[in-house]
């Protein structure tokens, strides 16, 4: 209209690369340096106009379940928009789903575990059904027969979607079904049954309250046996090309990851596998729950840097009475405290990520170090990611309100990551867990700490604090596994993610990043805001490292 000309808007943040993360990078460096270019490659094309838009579509076209065809036969399918499928195709192409896998090398979880970083800024949803096919190899390799069959398949790099008998498909997807109405993470109450066929197959009947991409070819499911709590493999579709009887009943209508399907799911004798030892299924689950809750590290960290990315960019090129945003001193305080707390994010999860890597060239005290901070940082950061996107997203004010920012879509995947294998309370009291069943993690844990040691005062302070609090949990709180220990796990979670990560940036950031950390976070000279760190706070060098490319 000629009434008015559009001024002081924020262009478009396109063709960006979600790999320009110095503290991704560093890590890359320190253990795997080989995947640099390969991570490099796929962050210029997350951040691509192409995939961008593949995300958008995801998101505002989401899958749509059909329980039958026009003559009324029963097909249990879900239609997604080709977005998704697009998306699929290029995390399968990049390994993610399964490279360390099919190629092992050092530093291959880590590299595996960039990838899933810088691809899942672009669209998180379909990061479920990537993560669950990546955790589902390890559990098949516990039967020889099934994983000769099923492995390579899921190995494959090869994204082809479609229901037909999974041995005749070019690649595989996996997925877990475990969660009932009556027990949510309690699986120990589920009611799904699992009697034997007599032919080594069983046949399963029950419902599931909560499974995540039901579009999967297999599925590691949990049903009750003789013998106890057990774990079986179930195909959609059966070797002769007949469909299992898998009933979806209805898509959930969540607040988001709305482009991924969930469902809820009814068994009326469908067939499966037995996988692992009769009676062991929830170890065998919690074995692969442990790989996903890497990436729901992974992806709360993501959602920081996104979520930061936009924020600067925004501040970078909006005025306001009569200045850019970036250079007036409030705005500067609260980016560059959502910047410290995204680059703690990101340098705790590539460190669990290589964790795996040297765990299996048989190094007992990553194992150890793993079991504790993958379950107490699993609680914090994925607590903290809320708090970040709300953040982020007021940083653009009514702007970042609406759909078209994707301000909105971020901050309603944040309490996915919280809740998504095992909610706050349950990663904490695994915390105490690995305390008291795992007599190696809590030295393996302050052997990490203590490699930083006398580097930082306020580290040194906080270390020792978490030692009180520890010496505590024995003596006052009835032991690990006492009540009084249950009363503070989050605490106990929380202060082991705090000091891990002041430590390690500490060691491997740049001081204004380190020295920001340690004197808000571990200093106690912070507020319940972002926004409230410490006067004399050097911002400068934390908002340069941080910045997009473009913006620099």
């Amino acid at each position: 209209m000629p009434t008015h000309e559009v001024f002081n808007q924020v262009p478009p943040l396109t063709s960006f690369s979600t790999a320009d993360d110095p503290p991704l990078l560093e890590a890359l460096r320190r253990d795997g340096g080989w995947g640099e270019a390969e991570v490099r490659a796929l962050g210029a094309r997350a951040g691509s106009p192409e995939v961008q838009e593949w995300a958008r579509t995801a998101e505002a076209y989401p899958p749509v379940l059909r329980t039958h065809d026009r003559y009324g036969h029963r097909v249990d399918e879900v239609d997604f928009h080709p977005s998704w499928h697009h998306l699929m195709t290029e995390a399968v192409a990049s390994g993610q789903h399964a490279a360390p896998w099919a190629e092992p090398r050092a530093g291959a979880h880590l590299v595996r575990a960039a990838k899933f970083y810088v691809w899942a800024q672009a669209e998180p949803g379909h990061g479920c059904p990537v993560s669950m096919t990546y955790a589902a190899v390890p559990a098949l390799r516990a039967e020889p027969e099934l994983a000769k069959a099923y492995v390579p398949l899921l190995a494959s790099r090869v994204y082809d979607y479609g229901l037909r008998p999974p041995l005749g498909k070019r690649g595989l997807i996996a997925g877990m079904s475990m969660t009932e109405k009556q027990g949510g993470s309690d699986v120990r109450t589920n009611t799904t049954t699992a009697v034997p066929a007599g032919d080594g197959s069983y046949v399963i009947t029950g419902h599931k309250w909560f499974t995540s991409a039901p579009m999967s070819d297999l599925f590691l499911v949990l049903a009750r046996t003789d013998a106890g709590p057990g774990c079986f493999l179930m195909p959609r579709v059966l070797p002769d090309g007949t469909r299992n009887a898998m009933r979806l009943m209805r898509l959930k209508d969540k607040l988001g990851n709305r482009s991924n399907a969930s469902a809820e799911i009814e068994y009326e004798q469908a067939v499966a596998w037995p996988v692992g030892e009769p009676g062991r299924g929830v170890r065998t689950i919690v074995e692969m729950v442990g790989m996903t809750r890497l990436d729901c590290v992974l992806g709360a960290a993501a959602g920081m840097r996104a979520g930061l990315r936009q924020a600067l960019h925004h501040a970078a090129h909006r005025r306001a009475f009569g200045a850019k945003l970036i250079d007036q001193p409030l705005m500067r305080s609260v980016l560059a405290d959502l910047a410290v707390e995204s680059e703690a994010a990101t340098v705790l999860a590539m460190r669990l990520a290589a964790t795996l890597d040297r765990a299996g060239e048989g190094d007992a005290a990553e194992a150890a170090l793993r079991r504790i901070a993958l379950a107490a940082g699993k609680y914090w950061v994925c607590k903290r990611g809320s708090a970040h996107a709300a953040e982020a997203l007021e940083c653009l004010g009514g702007n970042g309100y609406v759909e078209e920012s994707g301000m909105p879509r971020l901050y309603r995947e944040a309490p996915l990551l919280s809740i998504w294998e095992g909610s706050g309370n349950v990663a904490a009291l695994d915390v105490l867990r690995a305390l008291e069943r795992e007599p190696g993690a809590l030295d393996a844990y302050f052997t990490e700490v203590e490699a930083a040691a006398g580097a930082d005062v306020r580290l040194d302070a906080a270390t020792e604090r978490l030692r009180r609090l520890l010496r505590g949990l024995t003596e006052d709180a009835g032991g690990t596994g006492g009540t009084g220990a249950q009363f503070l796990a989050r605490r106990v979670a929380e202060q082991l993610t705090l000091v891990l990560q002041g430590a390690l940036l500490v060691r491997y950031s740049t001081p204004a990043v380190a020295d920001a950390f340690c004197a808000s976070r571990l200093g106690g000279d912070w507020g319940y805001a972002f926004g409230t760190l410490p006067p004399g706070t050097d911002v400068g060098p934390v908002l340069e490292r941080a910045a997009v490319e473009e913006d620099r």
